[in-house]
């Protein structure tokens, strides 16, 4: 199935027209990975992307030993029981998949809200009080985990120079890929030393944390203001100082 599952992204390829291709000119000789990571140092805002997908990615991606010790150890359920929460899961990574898909361009407002919901979910995660509310829960926390995943790519991706672009998402794929590794033997000795649903909270401490200090980045260094309008549906309004200078400029009359 997963074999495929390539056919649909072979078709889209085949249907690209390559007329309609412009590639970016190759950087030859020494010192293009100097230059991409340069490139990375002076631009704030893919730092800030790439640390969120770090700390997501290791220290909250860690659900092959979270769930394992939570429905062994916690709600002393077997195997079965196991492999029915990844496939639960995956409901809320799929319907992240569906949203991502409709999404028209990438938001920083996005990945804030994606990260800072993955962190409260994967809360209430560690004090679930049974097996079917944590499986429940794991919904919302897939969903929340993949828009913080596919907002991040994205991003990366358009807001990056094509001549930098390889390398620059050569980096993102080794944070990405990489943190699990290196987070994962510190979220298991957590759960050993103060036990498995203290493996989860501290995947919410570090993604909550991050979530923090780049809304604060945004908010003191990007102007950026929120603010919820209460109604049904509930609307989240987020914009930038100099977008609410360009609206009232534009609502002023000529003089």
């Amino acid at each position: 199935m997963n074999a495929l599952s390539f056919l649909a992204m072979i078709g889209a390829l085949l249907a690209m027209n390559p007329a309609q291709l412009h590639p970016a000119p190759q950087r030859k000789g020494r010192g293009s990975v100097r230059e991409g990571l340069s490139y990375i140092r002076h631009r704030p805002d893919i730092m800030l992307v790439l640390f969120m997908v770090f700390m997501l990615g290791t220290f909250g991606m860690n659900f092959q030993i979270t769930n394992a010790t939570m429905a062994t150890k916690v709600f002393g359920r077997g195997a079965a029981e196991y492999g029915a929460l990844g496939t639960i899961m995956a409901i809320g990574t799929f319907g992240a998949a569906i949203i991502a898909a409709r999404r028209r361009a990438p938001r920083v407002s996005v990945l804030l809200l994606g990260l800072g919901g993955f962190a409260l979910a994967n809360t209430f995660l560690a004090l679930a009080p049974s097996y079917w509310f944590y499986a429940i829960l794991l919904i919302p926390t897939g969903l929340c985990a993949l828009t913080v995943m596919t907002s991040a790519n994205s991003t990366v991706q358009i807001s990056t120079a094509p001549s930098m672009r390889g390398r620059v998402m050569a980096v993102y794929a080794a944070i990405n890929m990489g943190g699990t590794p290196l987070g994962a033997p510190i979220v298991g000795w957590v759960g050993d030393v103060a036990g498995p649903r203290w493996s989860l909270l501290a995947g919410s401490i570090a993604t909550g944390a991050a979530c923090v200090i780049v809304g604060l980045y945004f908010f003191v260094h990007k102007g950026v203001r929120v603010r919820i309008e209460r109604g049904r549906p509930l609307r989240l309004h987020v914009w930038t100082t100099d977008e609410a200078i360009a609206a009232q400029s534009a609502a002023e009359p000529e003089k």
